[in-house]
């Protein structure tokens, strides 16, 4: 028995347990990287769809993004991004760019929506991405306001403000006013984090918790003056502005009040 006690582990044991440890790590980090995937591999798309996507990319997109979506000097590639970017950039005029700049601007659409889908198809054939929310993701009348304003304020307030209104960035950039904006495109805008937006994927915000902050937003689109005067939605700014003004006056009112009285 003492024998056994003292008989030593194989040199091997050691570096099978190291083996073992980083697969299981590395499976982890998998299933957990592929959470947003998993949808879009149950997306398809005709071959039709994504052959006339490709020709419309080739002929508008290629400039920028190269004949294969590698990307260039002078835009992304476009590989992986998913159906979601697609239709999101394209969808509010966005891209194509009508020039360089430090941010892409909203402009009337340059595709229509049959087009805008074969756009999205060809681009998500070459790899998996997010894909376009359906009716029951962007569907309202299930959100929970109250809750959408909690993860509001705590993940979006910051750029966009507690209003939604968007705010200046630095360098010319800006984050754009949520107002009037469709439930799909917000949605879209949360999957995939356009320009200086960061990707909330949904390890980060569920898919339920988007909805609550569509449904937050859309409750101050439909009610622009919640809570008394609006003051151009600016937050703190306008508000320290219009009390301090406020306040000023009526101190030197009183003061000339006090004068006359005494003289």
């Amino acid at each position: 028995m003492k024998a056994l006690s003292q008989k030593r582990r194989h040199p091997m044991a050691a570096l099978a347990l190291l083996v073992m440890a980083l697969l299981l790590t590395g499976g982890l980090y998998a299933v957990a990287t592929t959470t947003n995937e998993a949808k879009a591999e149950t997306t398809t798309y005709s071959a039709q769809d994504i052959e006339e996507g490709q020709k419309l990319f080739q002929s508008n997109c290629s400039t920028c993004h190269g004949m294969k979506a590698q990307g260039t000097s002078s835009g992304p590639s476009l590989i992986g991004v998913g159906a979601s970017s697609v239709d999101f950039q394209v969808g509010t005029g966005r891209m194509p760019m009508q020039m360089q700049g430090p941010q892409a601007q909203v402009k009337p659409k340059q595709f229509n929506e049959e087009q805008t889908d074969q756009l999205a198809a060809y681009v998500a054939s070459l790899g998996a991405g997010p894909t376009v929310p359906d009716a029951k993701d962007v569907d309202i009348a299930d959100g929970n306001s109250a809750n959408g304003a909690k993860i509001f304020l705590a993940n979006c307030a910051m750029c966009h403000n507690a209003a939604g209104q968007g705010g200046a960035l630095t360098r010319g950039k800006y984050a754009p006013s949520l107002m009037g904006v469709s439930e799909k495109h917000i949605y879209e805008a949360m999957q995939t984090g356009p320009q200086n937006m960061p990707v909330f994927n949904d390890a980060n915000i569920t898919p339920d918790e988007k909805r609550d902050v569509i449904t937050y937003l859309k409750t101050l689109d439909n009610n622009t003056t919640v809570g008394g005067f609006s003051l151009g939605s600016l937050g703190p700014v306008s508000e320290g502005l219009f009390i301090w003004t406020i306040g000023l006056v009526v101190v030197i009112g009183f003061t000339v009040w006090l004068t006359s009285r005494a003289a």
